[in-house]
């Protein structure tokens, strides 16, 4: 019996890295629509030729959501499926996942597949996709629903921010006043936000400066959860150095366990926009 898992492209991860022998992997690719052309969020995808699309573009590019049948053909390709989606508060994805288990529940009955909203994106989906992985090797009875409900609870035990430099996609989707982005970038003003239990994003602070940011990150986390023994993601939109500074903070001030640097796929790119920082823990 195959175990299987999917994930659409948000996770970060990609399917070249993945080297468990019993159990797959796959993710799915959302789409970016930019002007004329079309971004497919896969592995092949060039992150800095879709920010100089974005960044040459006037109007506001777009998102959309992989389809149905998309999800279906992933979840055929094993026998006991878990699937990871961005917040459905943010994308349609985690609706066009459910749509798929029932198309293919409908052909093959035998199958089984849970479909779980991660409630947030990026860092915190890798570690879902982590765990998934390692009680699906670890398993020696099938339980599938055992698993299924394991990682519900720790879905919802993960917390996610994150911090913004550029506002440029926020303003061209009218969801900032050009104004206001310009004043925060002068000022080299940093939005620090997270993601709420519901799947929402929450404006929880602002600081001026790199070492002011990253000392409000992990206050913030600190705040939100016991960090003891954490393994935390930062995923990074074409930002190492920052990555890599905000990684010595937050084992500087947390009891974490590692801190493990990704970088943005094509979706968190759209969003976090360059120099943006997710935190997964």
């Amino acid at each position: 019996m195959m175990w299987n898992i999917v994930s659409d492209s948000s996770c970060d991860l990609r399917m070249a890295g993945w080297d468990s022998p019993s159990v797959r992997f796959e993710t799915v690719p959302l789409r970016i629509q930019v002007g004329t052309r079309e971004f497919l969020d896969d592995d092949n995808l060039m992150v800095p030729d879709l920010l100089d699309a974005m960044a040459a573009e006037k109007s506001a590019a777009s998102s959309a959501c992989p389809s149905p049948a998309a999800f279906a053909r992933a979840f055929e390709a094993g026998d006991r499926t878990v699937c990871f989606t961005i917040s459905s508060n943010l994308s349609g994805t985690y609706n066009a996942a459910v749509m798929a288990r029932e198309m293919v529940l409908e052909e093959h009955p035998e199958k089984q597949i849970c479909i779980i909203d991660s409630k947030s994106t990026s860092g915190a989906m890798a570690l879902l996709i982590y765990r998934a992985r390692e009680l699906m090797e670890a398993d020696t009875t099938g339980d599938f629903e055992g698993i299924c409900n394991q990682l519900r609870l720790y879905q919802a035990a993960l917390r996610t921010c994150f911090t913004l430099e550029n506002f440029d996609n926020l303003i061209k989707n009218g969801r900032m006043r050009p104004l206001v982005g310009t004043l925060l970038h002068s000022l080299g003003i940093h939005v620090i936000a997270d993601a709420t239990p519901q799947g929402t994003i929450h404006v929880a602070d602002k600081a001026r400066g790199e070492a002011k940011t990253y000392r409000a990150i992990t206050a913030l986390m600190g705040a939100s959860k016991d960090c003891t023994d954490a393994h935390v993601i930062v995923t990074h939109c074409e930002n190492l150095a920052g990555a890599m500074k905000l990684k010595q903070q937050i084992l500087e001030d947390l009891p974490v366990k590692e801190v493990e640097i990704l970088s943005c796929r094509g979706l968190t790119s759209f969003y976090a926009m360059q120099k943006g920082l997710i935190i997964g823990y």
